[in-house]
């Protein structure tokens, strides 16, 4: 059997190795119209950084290794300009032609550059390869600029400005949107946008880049930013041109439409990674996803359905992804806020703060968790925002969703604690159980930043009041509640918090059994609507 891999990204070189450790004798060669393969895309801006030192460190697999070790050929600077589905071959820029049985696209996405007025006027750099991250080190080495524009919020742009900073180099952001980290929502971006304006980088939200002159970048709002080079980071665009070309079905976006088991309308041309169009495994409409987790899982898959060796569907992409932001990691799964509003899903939300680690363990470091459900307790979508294992609440959150858990699998859920690590109960348990309460009726939680028609009642210590406090909040400290209830009327809402969210819940609890009939408690309490403040 000849199978043709057009693209040696992460979805292609999955597939060739899954393929050969099935079919021995299979003839497998990889096109790549880069003089990459396998690159480690995730990690440039460190590479850019000096984060990785080592330039080697970024191939995953040589081709010198994917020949010796998986005997498969790959054709480096090799284009495929024309796919003749009928005559099952592919031509590429030289003229070669290469017949298959079972043709693969693994053609990826290409760095999003939009029509800019000036754009050479100014050093400019896409992050898509090695080969950018060669251009923007010789760049920064030979020219030692003192100033840099990062334009896009994403993950790499994000992950570039912190990088450039730490050269030293004077880093600002812009985003065209009101935050950075679209996957985020805006009220778990707020404590990263702190995060990197403590840490120098100057932000610019909600301002697109209009132009760029011969001394900087001018955004939307006519705001100059002064710079000696720009990074463009505005996203990414499936790169399909070719598969269009050849009959292959494309969604109005461009990007592939597969089945389940990743075949186009061609039955033997297969295709994966961030070039094809996903089901989104929380709202079940399509939607692309760049992710470097999906390509590798789709192109085993399609290993599988080739080799009929026990095939199995895809089941749609959660979006799964964590971020690095200086000393702060955010991560999240499934839909935000924003996307099931769009796809018009009813949901609930709950958010807790909570630590890392025991708190009576050295430097256990503060959780901010948020989990988008169901009236009937489905796991919609979960964030988490922190300093230590951000990670691991949202893999088990992930996989919750994935083995379509529910809110109370997140209560009863049974993980490792040990004081180092955990709590007995670990956030994942404490939003369950959160989440629980709510559902069972025994509290109302709030979020807002107004108050207003409410009685704020701040449950901390009366020596903590007097340092901060909400403008006009009334000082009852928890230990004193049931002895002062004759000071809150029962005729308004009460809206109750403390540090962090569990003893305003006590608190409303006792309120609740005592005749107050419209009682709040404040999710995440005093810490987390402290980082929904402004600076």
């Amino acid at each position: 059997m000849k199978i043709v891999v057009v693209g040696g990204g992460a979805g292609g070189a999955s597939f060739a190795a899954r393929m050969r450790r099935l079919d021995n004798n299979a003839q497998i060669t990889i096109l790549e119209k880069s003089n990459e393969t396998s690159i480690a895309s995730c990690g440039l801006p460190y590479f850019i950084g000096g984060v990785i030192e080592n330039r080697d460190n970024m191939q995953v697999a040589s081709p010198a290794l994917m020949k010796k070790l998986f005997d498969i050929d790959i054709h480096l600077g090799t284009e495929v300009l024309k796919i003749n589905p009928q005559d099952k071959n592919v031509v590429t820029a030289e003229g070669e032609v290469f017949e298959y049985d079972k043709l693969v696209l693994s053609t990826g996405a290409k760095a999003f550059v939009p029509p800019i007025n000036g754009l050479d006027n100014l050093p400019h750099f896409t992050v898509k390869s090695l080969a950018d991250a060669d251009k923007i080190k010789a760049f920064i080495a030979e020219h030692k600029p003192q100033k840099a524009v990062v334009i896009g919020g994403g993950f790499i742009g994000v992950e570039v400005a912190e990088n450039l900073c730490h050269l030293g180099i004077e880093t600002a952001l812009a985003e065209m949107a009101p935050q950075v980290l679209m996957p985020l929502d805006e009220d778990m971006a707020a404590q990263i946008h702190k995060e990197m304006r403590s840490k120098g980088i100057e932000l610019y939200l909600g301002d697109g880049l209009k132009e760029i002159v011969s001394d900087g970048v001018v955004l939307n709002s006519n705001r100059k930013i002064a710079t000696d080079m720009v990074v463009l980071a505005i996203g990414v665009r499936p790169e399909t041109e070719v598969a269009k070309a050849a009959g292959i079905e494309l969604t109005e976006r461009g990007a592939v439409i597969t089945n389940e088991f990743m075949q186009t309308n061609y039955p033997d041309i297969y295709a994966c990674g961030d070039s094809v169009a996903v089901k989104d495994f929380v709202s079940q409409q399509i939607t692309t996803v760049a992710l470097a987790g999906p390509a590798n899982r789709q192109g085993r898959l399609i290993a599988d359905h080739i080799a009929q060796n026990n095939p199995y569907p895809y089941t749609g992409t959660q979006g799964t992804g964590i971020v690095k932001v200086f000393d702060l990691t955010a991560a999240f799964t499934g839909n935000n806020e924003k996307q099931l509003q769009r796809a018009g899903i009813k949901y609930q939300k709950m958010i807790i703060v909570a630590n890392s680690h025991a708190g009576y363990y050295p430097d256990a470091q503060a959780i901010t968790l948020k989990v988008l459900y169901t009236d009937e307790g489905k796991i919609l979508g979960a964030q988490a925002v922190g300093k230590e294992g951000i990670d691991k609440r949202i893999d088990v959150i992930a996989t919750v969703m994935r083995l379509n858990g529910t809110t109370a699998d997140l209560r009863d859920a049974e993980l490792c604690y040990a004081p180092p690590y955990s709590g007995a109960k670990d956030p994942v348990n404490l939003i369950g159980m959160a989440i629980e309460n709510v559902r069972q009726g025994l509290v109302k939680p709030y979020f807002g930043t107004e108050f207003d028609n409410m009685v704020v009642l701040d449950v901390r210590p009366a020596a903590v009041y007097a340092q901060e406090h909400i403008e006009g909040a009334i000082n009852i400290p928890a230990a004193q509640i049931r002895t002062r209830l004759n000071e809150l009327p029962k005729n308004k809402t009460i809206m109750v918090h403390c540090f962090k969210g569990y003893t305003s819940y006590v608190v409303a609890r006792i309120l609740m059994q005592s005749g107050f009939d419209n009682v709040l408690s404040y999710a995440g309490g005093w810490t987390f609507y402290k980082s929904l403040q402004k600076d």
